[in-house]
């Protein structure tokens, strides 16, 4: 069933930036930040401040022009990564973790190593900001029984937000449904977030989806501009809520150009 006030989280200036030849100046951010809030986007995922000094100063320069909307930086599960965000004066981050065993093996670790980080990670960031959200990446593709044990665990530590990712971009509305309808059955009341990958030409319909499916949340970007094939479009997903489901965002249709 779906929320009866999406939120809608845009990703342009951390996921945007991901996209091939893509490099925004602080002034192009400022920019884009500005006309996000004129279209009525109410949090901001604003970079990655791992990446670097200068990534903290343009974030930090972002969180000091007043804009309204909440300020989200992504960080890995390192403390490094939560020290820098900690930096830039963002009152939100998000910490991913690689959940599926093919992602995991890659990186040389196991779901052994997830579970163990998990706890210091988020007692670490929680003294650090105001709102802690935890991100399953891979999520897609994880195996059903420890993504359940991950959430429950996420869940004991009290983090405000669980995204569920499809990295990969392998879901389908049918299959995004079912992910969401079966979480949120077996955790009422969690602010589950969906990211989506575009790689089958899919994150908008599989956005909305999440969305009926009992998401509370969404993170997009603008024209979907993101890495590969890009990431769910932000303004299909909010004219899509309103026009095909009557379900308002609060994302002003008519101030986006």
């Amino acid at each position: 069933m779906a929320t009866s006030s999406p939120h809608i989280i845009d990703s342009t200036l951390r996921d945007g930036e991901q996209a091939p030849g893509v490099v925004f100046t602080l002034d192009e951010k400022l920019r884009i930040a500005a006309l996000l809030e004129d279209c009525g986007v109410k949090e901001v995922e604003v970079g990655t401040p791992a990446m670097g000094e200068d990534e903290v100063r343009m974030i930090r320069e972002i969180v000091q022009a007043g804009f309204r909307f909440d300020k989200l930086c992504w960080a890995r599960a390192k403390e490094f990564d939560i020290e820098e965000s900690a930096k830039t004066g963002a009152n939100r981050i998000n910490i991913s973790f690689s959940v599926s065993d093919i992602q995991l093996s890659a990186m040389g670790r196991n779901t052994d190593w997830v579970m163990k980080q998990l706890r210091p990670m988020i007692s670490f960031a929680r003294k650090r900001f105001d709102f802690v959200a935890i991100g399953a990446q891979d999520a897609s593709r994880a195996n059903r029984d420890f993504l359940d044990e991950f959430i429950a665990a996420c869940l004991a530590e009290g983090v405000d937000r669980i995204r569920l990712a499809d990295t990969v971009g392998i879901l389908n509305p049918f299959s995004t449904s079912q992910l969401f309808s079966c979480a949120c059955e077996k955790f009422p009341f969690v602010d589950f977030e969906f990211h989506g990958h575009n790689d089958l030409g899919m994150a908008t319909a599989n956005s909305v989806s999440a969305l009926l499916s009992g998401a509370q949340s969404v993170s997009a970007t603008i024209n979907g501009l993101g890495e590969r094939a890009g990431n769910a479009c932000l303004e299909e997903v909010a004219a899509a809520m309103k026009i095909s489901s009557g379900i308002e965002t609060g994302i002003h249709l008519t101030n986006i150009q």
